[in-house]
């Protein structure tokens, strides 16, 4: 394998240590140790590769907007889809098996609790929320116009980030999580049909 193939690899199994250890300990406790041990690889690596434990942590983080971000392109890249059909492939991208899994979830709460204090984890926060916030409003504009599709990206980015949190945290996060998805769903079909827009089948 070419040493650049090695490389992303093993940056790569890092960075999945790294969700296990937050999902088994919490950020706060992770430490480059046992992010090391789950990998199975030497201390030092962490620092060869990304600096340190804190620069380990954002590219977990940038990881998870990833996983997002190829979420949604795989349900819109092929055939053309009308902006009611991207809205809810948007609902879906946020609600995918892997956004439901433990260790996504873990570390999703783990870095939004600690970006309250850690300016970097905030600014990959705001990236996040505004990412959403304009995938939304780039499909409710050509169905509502331009100022009630920002009105129409907010509210359901809200809607989202609370179904998937309220799910999260839930006894039961399976369940939760479909309900959530298909309760966000139902309120943008709502939505649309409030502003005259016939829904799409």
């Amino acid at each position: 394998m070419p040493i650049t193939g090695i490389k992303d690899t093993r940056k790569k199994q890092l960075i999945e240590a790294t969700l296990a250890s937050v999902a088994e300990y919490g950020l706060q406790n992770t430490t480059i140790n046992s992010i090391s041990r789950l990998a199975g690889m030497s201390s030092g690596i962490i620092s060869h590769y990304f600096g340190g434990k804190q620069g380990l942590i954002e590219a977990t983080v940038r990881q998870l907007l990833d996983e997002l971000k190829l979420a949604l392109l795989s349900r819109t890249e092929g055939a053309p889809t009308s902006p009611q059909q991207r809205l809810m492939m948007i609902v879906e991208a946020n609600f995918t098996e892997f956004q439901r899994s433990r260790p996504a979830t873990k570390s999703w709460l783990s870095f939004w609790a600690q970006a309250m204090h850690d300016p970097s984890l905030a600014r990959l926060q705001q990236v996040n929320s505004q990412r959403l916030i304009s995938n939304l409003t780039y499909s409710f504009r050509p169905l509502l116009g331009a100022e009630p599709a920002r009105i129409a990206a907010r509210q359901t980015a809200a809607m989202i980030d609370g179904f998937w949190l309220r799910s999260a945290l839930s006894a039961s996060p399976e369940q939760d999580f479909r309900d959530g998805e298909q309760l966000c769903k139902a309120f943008i079909t709502d939505l649309l049909q409030h502003h005259g827009v016939t829904p799409c089948h």
